[in-house]
């Protein structure tokens, strides 16, 4: 099994999420917590460009943090998503849903 990183950097327009490794069921306690956590606090960007992985339960997370941060007045978006995560994205039939990407100067 493999190890999810997951560090955290805050400016003074919002969080930022750097997320490497799998988000399966494995790990995805511990994206859950941390995404949770900024969603309803500030706009976020997640930035998934290195996650080798993103099962349904990562899928669930995300799909709630979004109602969850729009609820809150927030935004919440995916930067630069790596393929895998993208694809596991656009199977949901939901994609539109996601606002992804590829640089941070288009968040915020």
């Amino acid at each position: 099994m493999d190890q999810l990183n997951i560090s955290e950097k805050v400016t003074d327009r919002g969080a930022i999420l750097v997320v490497e490794g799998p988000v399966n069921s494995y790990t995805f306690t511990e994206f859950q917590t941390k995404v949770y956590a900024w969603s309803k606090k500030t706009d976020l960007v997640i930035d998934m460009s290195a996650v080798t992985s993103l099962s349904s339960a990562g899928l669930g997370v995300l799909m709630a943090a979004i109602d969850d941060a729009a609820d809150a007045g927030r935004k919440l978006w995916i930067l630069k998503p790596s393929e895998i995560v993208r694809m596991a994205i656009e199977s949901t039939g939901f994609a539109d849903s996601f606002a992804m990407i590829g640089a941070l100067r288009e968040a915020f």
